[in-house]
C-alpha cells in the first residue's frame, strides 16, 4: 500500500510516518503542503496512468493549499476522487469535520495522536 502524509511540520509527519511503519506500511511519501501532495499526486499518475497512493493522511491546516482544499481538489478528479482520505488535525469545529464528512473522509483524526487512535482510525477507515 502506497500512502501519502501530507502535513507541513516535519516532526508530524514523522510521527506519523513511524507509527505507519509500526503497523507493517512501508511504502510512504510524504508532502509538506496541499500543493506539493497535489503535485505528487498528478505526477505520480502522469507517469504510471494509474492511483499513485492508495491512502492520503492530511493536516487541514497548510500554507499553499489546505487540506481541505487538497480534499476537494482530490474528489473532485475522475481518477483521484477513489483514493481514500484520513484526515488528522486539531480542527474540532463541528462544520469543518461534518463539511470533510460530506466531502467523503473516511476518518478525522484529532492531533495529538497515538499508534492506538492511527491504528483504530485506519479500520474505521477499511484499510486495515
Amino acid at each position: 500500500m502506497k500512502i501519502l502524509i501530507v502535513d507541513d511540520k516535519a516532526s508530524i509527519r514523522s510521527a506519523m510516518k513511524k507509527i505507519l511503519a509500526g503497523l507493517g506500511f512501508s511504502d510512504i511519501t510524504q508532502a509538506v503542503d496541499g500543493q506539493q501532495a497535489w503535485d505528487t499526486l498528478e505526477d505520480g499518475f502522469k507517469k504510471t496512468d494509474q492511483l499513485p497512493f492508495d491512502l492520503i493522511i492530511s493536516d487541514m491546516e497548510m500554507p499553499k493549499m489546505s487540506g481541505l482544499e487538497l480534499l476537494r481538489a482530490v474528489r473532485g478528479h475522475d481518477v483521484f476522487k477513489a483514493i481514500p482520505f484520513i484526515m488528522a488535525t486539531t480542527v474540532t469545529a463541528r462544520e469543518i469535520i461534518i463539511q470533510t464528512m460530506c466531502l467523503g473522509v473516511q476518518a478525522y483524526i484529532i492531533k495529538p495522536f497515538n499508534s492506538a487512535v492511527v491504528e483504530l482510525k485506519l479500520k474505521q477507515a477499511g484499510i486495515l
